[in-house]
């Protein structure tokens, strides 16, 4: 009876046979190179196998790339966006250092037409009532501030000093309903008064008949009268005129020449002869300058 699995060479015996063929063909292609082509016809037929098989390592490397080429543009957009919300913060502080300055520099250069002594002072705070147009300074009684003081700021008056405290003083504005400013057109002379209405660009001056010799555009100063305001200092410019022939007086409106509503620096004025300038030379002396 025949077995049933026939039993071959040895394995030692195949062994042998296929390192002496190893050696054969390495010897043969050292020196011949006859198996170049078979090598690479070998090469091209194994590489989609290769792809395969390294198709998930190269995957695995891109994604862990992508993911930390991705966490670190994440990084470097967030600094980015720190460095510029601190540029843009610095930037809009210059430029508010830069309107200061400005607004400093124009109080300087008015400061020089003044006669007498002048402190420079910071508004604190706004009386938000829509009709008391008050205002509350940085500079009170131990700078040498008195009641009924004029405040100007770089383009003309904008009211006096109505509460003095150790500290701080209260200024009404001359657009306060209750705040009326003897005035005169710089043109001609023609005294007037100036009173509040409650806004902040506007004043109004009644009792002026029909035949006044007022324009559009006169520049309205401090008359001097009643010793409440130095005279010489711009307060208003008329902006309209209206002659009712039914009516005795004309109507007449005028925009403050002083920025009311923006001014966030003023001057505190001592003019020679006033009263407050009198009362109060000892103590404003380290405070306030003198003018010649």
């Amino acid at each position: 009876m025949k077995p049933l699995f026939t039993q071959g060479p040895s394995i030692t015996a195949r062994l042998v046979v296929f390192a002496l063929a190893s050696i054969l063909l390495m010897t043969a292609d050292h020196r011949t190179h006859h198996l170049e082509a078979l090598r690479g016809a070998l090469s091209v037929a194994v590489y989609p196998l290769q792809y395969v098989v390294d198709l998930p390592v190269a995957l695995g490397r891109w994604v862990s790339e992508t993911m930390t080429s991705r966490h670190k543009l994440l990084e470097e957009n967030a600094a980015l966006r720190t460095r510029q919300f601190v540029l843009r913060t610095e930037l809009q502080r210059m430029a508010a250092l830069e309107a200061e300055n400005l607004r400093l520099r124009a109080l300087h250069e008015s400061s020089t037409q003044i006669d007498g002594r002048i402190l420079i002072a910071e508004i604190m705070a706004v009386d938000l009532d829509p009709y008391k147009h008050r205002v509350v300074i940085d500079k009170g009684a131990d700078d040498g501030v008195c009641t009924g003081q004029p405040l100007l700021d770089a383009d003309g008056v904008m009211g006096q000093t109505t509460h003095v405290g150790p500290l701080s003083a209260t200024a009404m504005l001359i657009t306060d309903v209750s705040q009326a400013t003897p005035v005169q057109i710089n043109r001609n002379g023609l005294r007037a008064i100036a009173v509040g209405t409650g806004a902040t660009d506007r004043l109004r001056l009644p009792h002026l008949p029909n035949n006044a010799d007022i324009r559009v555009g006169d520049l309205l100063v401090t008359s001097g009268l009643g010793g409440r305001f130095p005279p010489g200092y711009p307060v208003a410019r008329v902006s309209a005129v209206r002659h009712d022939p039914g009516r005795p007086f004309a109507t007449v409106t005028a925009i403050p020449t002083a920025h009311l509503d923006r001014s966030r620096e003023v001057m505190l004025v001592w003019p020679k002869g006033h009263a407050c300038g009198a009362d109060s030379a000892a103590r404003t002396a380290p405070a306030a300058r003198t003018r010649p």
